[in-house]
């Protein structure tokens, strides 16, 4: 079905719903900062801004699990096996999707600290209490990593589940996540990306700068398949999917990439 220039409207203001409901968090966080501290509340501004992603990544959830089961990200999470590192586990929602008789452990490397309580109470709804440590990091933090003995060639797994769009220096973290991986190991991840769509792609340009403030780093217009690609060799880049809808601010990838051995 072609894409009329209603959908692309439709779409392209679809922002304006999230941005709004993020600000909304954010300014609520800050005003009860402010009631607790005064005006000491405005140094610590980026810890008010964690607090805000954290309650509201919250509120939308249930109807963004429901899209990744639409989506099959269920399947690709239950792929995981052996020792597993899981980038930005947030809420912790992907935990109830492992085999927890494929994985050895998980490591869920999470920088925000308030989604910490979010990921002990799915991590004992999961049932995996003796399989899981939260490690409060960025995965740029080597030192923190391999004090868990995560070194180079130490992981059979790493998933990323809509983290790479938000990630600083992304192309550096996904070349960290491929020496991390044993030969062999594989990189499971479902990623929004760069549209392919010349009028789309300016309009993920435009809306960018507010998206990124608004919603926790998250970039639109990532160049995810040059990360990857240029991240080091993999057996099977040809495999990757995607659905690319002309339209779509947010098209993902997604696929299973297997380090040559």
């Amino acid at each position: 079905m072609a894409c009329t220039w209603k959908d692309r409207l439709s779409s392209y203001l679809e922002p304006i719903e999230p941005l709004s409901s993020a600000a909304k968090a954010f300014f609520s966080k800050l005003w009860l900062s402010i009631r607790a501290d005064g005006l000491g509340a405005f140094t610590r501004l980026a810890d008010v801004r964690a607090a805000a992603v954290a309650s509201w990544f919250r509120g939308p959830s249930e109807q963004f699990i429901e899209f990744e089961v639409r989506a099959g990200v269920p399947d690709l999470v239950a792929s995981a096996r052996g020792i597993v590192l899981e980038l930005g586990p947030g809420t912790g929602h992907q935990l109830r999707r492992y085999d927890a008789a494929a994985v050895t452990f998980v490591y869920g490397v999470e920088p925000n600290r308030h989604f910490a309580p979010d990921v002990a109470h799915a991590v004992a709804q999961a049932g995996l209490q003796d399989k899981y440590e939260l490690i409060p990091c960025g995965v740029e933090d080597s030192e923190a990593l391999a004090r868990r003995g995560i070194t180079e060639g130490t992981l059979d797994t790493v998933l990323s589940i809509q983290v790479l769009c938000s990630v600083p220096q992304p192309e550096a973290v996904v070349r960290e996540l491929y020496r991390l991986l044993k030969p062999g190991g594989q990189l499971i991840f479902w990623e929004h990306r760069r549209s392919s769509d010349a009028t789309t792609a300016v309009v993920q340009g435009l809306w960018n700068w507010l998206w990124a403030l608004g919603i926790g780093g998250c970039t639109l217009n990532r160049d995810l398949k040059k990360m990857l690609r240029e991240a080091g060799e993999w057996e099977n880049l040809d495999s990757l999917q995607s659905d690319d809808a002309p339209q779509s601010l947010l098209p993902r990838t997604w696929g299973r990439l297997v380090k040559k051995s």
